[in-house]
């Protein structure tokens, strides 16, 4: 069975003041291209199929399109809700839909959802397993501890009766601890939401959301397939790919990447204001790409952004790298590095901003902050 494994499509989502709903198409377009080339069976969405839990009108009706053109075309679609989805929403439905082939994860209530297709070499059981935060899964298990995500997704998977003989695929939205993160992805101070990958022994696949960089781990069968497009600074010199899995026999498993085109690129540039502002740099390149531009001056450039815009009018963000960037780049290097809580994180980088230290009133005001947002969190 050939499996075309997305994830993060994050459609409505806007880059700064960029709305990426036209670029979404193109890639959207793309994927139906692709299903038809590749002859692929079944198409998994591993989560954040929005990029917030209340999508506009436009996004809704992208993503209705995209899904209606699969249905035509008879392939099965597996569908999980993420972190940024609303799963209430992305489930309002399913059970209709199921009927035509498009199987979406409802709201996690002590179940799993789990679909079975069939191929030439027999059953596949799909399970489909939504983001779910240690809180959500509690209450269903009131005999054990369930205090972090690993203990959360241990206990949703000691309650699945799975049969190891046949072959078994789970459709995730999680961190698997040793991915590789980007600024993009939302996370928990300290890696609280990690999950151990050896939870998903049971599996032979594991179809991943939630990292935007592509990756496998664990010796192959645990794959974030990545966004298909590249929606932060630090994503620019990621190689955007689809993934297509095929599952064979058991036991057999295929993975093969094929390049993401954009219709628009998501570029970087680096250098000082006059070297970027001067035609014999940008003569050749496109400027209409999305663009980040880096500044080397040691001086702010006055109003940098709106001339800049004039030449390169997709400009994203500007950033400098000077000494006194680099020095508040060391200062997070070293409260990373080193481990430090949130309060002397904010502290160490207030003083380096303000060169002096923080008063205790301005210190019992952020000690509160953090205290709120980190018990909203759990």
């Amino acid at each position: 069975m050939k499996i075309l494994h997305l994830s993060d499509l994050h459609i409505g989502k806007r880059l700064y003041e960029y709305s990426m709903l036209e670029q979404q198409k193109y890639i959207l377009d793309d994927i139906i291209k692709i299903t038809e080339s590749e002859n692929i069976d079944c198409v998994v969405i591993a989560g954040d199929v929005y990029d917030k839990s209340v999508p506009s009108t436009d996004a809704v009706q992208l993503f209705d399109r995209f899904i209606c053109s699969l249905n035509e075309k008879k392939i099965p679609v597996l569908i999980i809700s993420g972190n940024h989805d609303s799963p209430e929403r992305l489930s309002f439905g399913s059970g209709i839909m199921a009927s035509a082939g498009v199987h979406i994860a409802p709201v996690y209530s002590g179940k799993v959802k789990s679909v079975v297709l069939s191929d030439e070499h027999g059953e596949i059981n799909f399970y489909m397993l939504p983001f779910v935060k240690p809180a959500q899964v509690r209450r269903y298990f009131p005999d054990r501890e369930i205090m972090t995500y690993t203990d959360a997704v241990k206990a949703i998977l000691d309650s699945i009766e799975i049969d190891t003989e046949k072959r078994n695929v789970l459709v995730t939205h999680q961190f698997v601890t040793g991915s590789c993160l980007s600024q993009s992805e939302e996370f928990a101070v300290g890696g609280t939401e990690n999950i151990d990958g050896s939870l998903f022994e049971a599996f032979d696949y594991v179809a991943l959301g939630h990292i935007h960089r592509p990756q496998t781990m664990y010796g192959g069968k645990i794959r974030y397939c990545g966004s298909q497009l590249k929606y932060h600074a630090d994503e620019v010199s990621q190689e955007k790919t689809y993934t297509i899995t095929e599952i064979k026999e058991k036991g057999t498993l295929e993975i093969r990447e094929l390049p993401v085109c954009p219709e628009k690129k998501v570029v970087a540039y680096k250098g000082k204001y006059d070297e970027i502002s001067d035609s014999t740099f940008y003569k050749n390149i496109n400027t209409d790409d999305y663009i980040f531009i880096t500044l080397t001056d040691e001086e702010d450039i006055v109003d940098a952004m709106r001339k800049l815009k004039k030449i390169y009018p997709n400009l994203l963000r500007i950033f400098y790298d000077n000494s006194r960037t680099r020095s508040v780049s060391a200062v997070r290097s070293e409260a990373i590095s080193s481990k430090l809580l949130p309060k002397d994180i904010f502290s160490a980088f207030y003083e380096t901003q303000c060169s002096h230290e923080m008063t205790e009133e301005q210190q019992e005001f952020m000690k509160n902050m953090i205290k709120s947002v980190w018990e909203e969190e759990l």
